[in-house]
């Protein structure tokens, strides 16, 4: 899957140290399908090459408005309408400066002047010492620049180069890629709060043993980027996983059903969607011991009694906001067999307008998963595909849903 696929991407390369970002960037893009112009300033080439680039990008890299390579010797016009975004990365604080004033002395300011504003957005991404991205001066560029409508993405922090440490730094090329997807994808579910529960649940017998399942995570940490993506604020309660955050995503850890249930309950409130995708362990046992239960050399085995752990899906698509509307609610089932004939029980049972099923052994850790979605009206199938993929497929429907209902 190639995200960028058919994407033309000017990368405008300004002074800084974090040029060197730039290089892996590139071919980031480029492997993701993108086709890379690089235009750079003359302060940019004192960080890195043109050599380098043109290498990595495999085109010509551009840096006067005065080559003699275009015909009309106009490239901040013949590369610009050629682009479907211009992206600034490394952007110096006075580079945005004079983005801001118009000015265009030089090719990268010149051409991000004559884009056309309806067709090729301007992507910013700063790179300064932290007290420059802290001055009032660059706080009021960046709000000016957003205001005009430039998408300017956030800083890193960290250490830098001049060796202090801070605010400021650029995006890790990773990050960038990630934040340039997501510009590109519908902002279907913008203005919306999705609440996500992911990962296994793990229920205590003793201090070093419990009670856990093969749920990864992964689908559920798929959603919250799809949903990130889409524009909406999205919170991630996670139970026991080692999966990184999405970008953009606000992460809330848990380990047992209970705590899951608790982190829940304080955060469904604010939520518009909640999307229960994570395999909670139906039981716990009663007591836990406070030390490790030991072998005592006799061959008994210890005697264990189970209570069942709260419903959470019930329990929140059952709440006032839930049963109101106000909260629209999403429940996963994991299923060894009989997919469609449980999916379909277990909607009715846990009062969801949604419920997607999916083969609980056949996708646990996989990349790729095949869903089945049951509503009130029917059953939808999603071959089996990557669960990034169904990921935003899902969100999609569920956007579609949403505003069917009013």
């Amino acid at each position: 899957m190639n995200d960028l696929a058919g994407k033309h991407i000017v990368l405008g390369l300004t002074g800084g140290i974090a040029c060197y970002k730039a290089a892996e960037l590139c071919r980031a893009l480029i492997k993701e399908g993108a086709t890379v112009q690089v235009v750079m300033t003359a302060a940019a080439e004192h960080f890195i090459t043109t050599v380098t680039m043109q290498a990595l990008s495999q085109r010509m890299v551009y840096g006067s408005q005065w080559d003699a390579r275009e015909p009309n010797n106009m490239p901040h016009i013949n590369l610009s309408r050629e682009a479907d975004a211009i992206l600034i990365a490394p952007c110096s604080a006075d580079f945005m400066a004079k983005l801001l004033h118009g000015r265009a002395d030089e090719l990268l300011s010149l051409m991000c002047l004559a884009r056309p504003l309806d067709k090729v957005p301007l992507l910013i991404a700063p790179a300064m010492n932290r007290e420059m991205w802290a001055h009032p001066a660059t706080r009021r560029n960046v709000a000016q620049l957003t205001a005009d409508g430039a998408t300017v993405f956030d800083v890193g922090q960290g250490d830098q180069a001049c060796g202090e440490t801070g605010d400021g730094r650029i995006l890790e090329p990773q990050e960038l890629l990630d934040d340039v997807i997501a510009f590109f994808q519908p902002k279907t579910l913008a203005g919306q709060h999705v609440l996500v529960t992911a990962g296994p649940t793990y229920e205590a017998i003793d201090p070093v043993r419990g009670i856990t399942n093969l749920s990864s995570g992964k689908m559920g940490f798929a959603i919250c980027r799809a949903a990130r993506e889409a524009g909406a604020e999205v919170t991630l309660v996670a139970g026991p996983v080692s999966l990184a955050t999405p970008r953009g995503v606000r992460r809330v850890d848990v380990r047992s059903a209970r705590d899951m249930l608790q982190a829940v309950q304080e955060e469904a409130p604010a939520a518009t969607v909640f999307i229960a995708t994570a395999a909670v362990a139906d039981w716990r046992p009663a007591n836990a011991a406070d030390q490790k239960i030991k072998k005592d050399g006799s061959g008994r085995t210890p005697e264990l009694s189970f209570v069942e752990n709260p419903d959470i899906l019930a329990a929140v698509a059952q709440s006032p906001r839930g049963q109101s509307r106000a909260l629209y609610c999403v429940g996963f089932a994991a299923e060894s067999h009989d997919l469609l004939a449980n999916a379909q029980a277990k909607r009715l049972r846990k009062g969801v307008p949604l419920l997607v099923g999916n083969i609980g052994p056949a996708t646990f850790g996989q990349d790729d998963n095949a869903l089945l979605l049951v509503d009130e009206v029917g059953v939808k199938d999603m071959a089996r595909d990557t669960k990034l993929s169904l990921a935003r497929k899902l969100i999609a429907e569920i956007a579609i849903r949403m505003r069917a209902r009013g």
